[in-house]
This record gives C-alpha cells, sequence and structure tokens, in this order.
C-alpha cells in the first residue's frame, strides 16, 4: 500500500521557518522523482519544489532562495526548509511521488503564516 505522510506544518509567524517531511512506503523510493506542492484557498494547486533521483532541484520563482528540498533515500523520506516564511506562504503543502504513470500524493499539512 502506497502512503505518503506529511509532517511539520504549523503556524509561524512572518520570517519564521519551518521544515516539512515526507515519510514514503509501499513503492520503490529511489526511483521516483519527489515534490512539495502547495494549495491556497481559492487557487489552484502549484509546484513549490522538485528532487529528480539523481538529486537534481528545481524551484518555484517565489520560493528560490527560501526553500530547500532535500531527500534522503536511506529512510524513504523527503525534505522541505522553509526559511524567510511570507504570509503568502501560507498554504497546504502536499507531497507527490511521480514515476512515468506513477503518481501519488500525501494528504496535505497546513502552513500559517501569520502575525
Amino acid at each position: 500500500q502506497v502512503q505518503l505522510v506529511e509532517a511539520g506544518g504549523g503556524l509561524v509567524q512572518p520570517g519564521g521557518s519551518l521544515r516539512l517531511s515526507c515519510a514514503a512506503s509501499g513503492f520503490t523510493f529511489i526511483l521516483f522523482r519527489m515534490g512539495w506542492y502547495r494549495q491556497a484557498p481559492g487557487k489552484h494547486r502549484e509546484l513549490v519544489a522538485q528532487i529528480t533521483t539523481g538529486g537534481s532541484t528545481n524551484y518555484a520563482d517565489s520560493v528560490k532562495g527560501r526553500f530547500t528540498i532535500s531527500r534522503d533515500n536511506a529512510k524513504n523520506t523527503v525534505n522541505l526548509q522553509m526559511n524567510s516564511l511570507k504570509p503568502e506562504d501560507t498554504a497546504v503543502y502536499y507531497c507527490q511521488a511521480r514515476k512515468v504513470v506513477y503518481d501519488y500524493w500525501g494528504q496535505g499539512t497546513q502552513v500559517t503564516v501569520s502575525s
């Protein structure tokens, strides 16, 4: 059974940091490209960051220089370190695993940036 379980969301003040984690199981993690997406109320889900099987990364322009994605193939986890958070980063953050036609999603974790 495929599972992606996100953790680490919460309420943080502007300028603060959070670290999201996603624990994967039920598939061969090292063969999948991993990503973080987010969806704010009334908006479409958007890509935040991706990391390939080889470790190459890609970021949305809005988070470049502030967010860092990483993966630990030994622990089947992918992380998103979020620094210098802004109110516009408020959203539900989802973990994604993708390989060709296989596309798996987690249940999401809420991140709220507010004073």
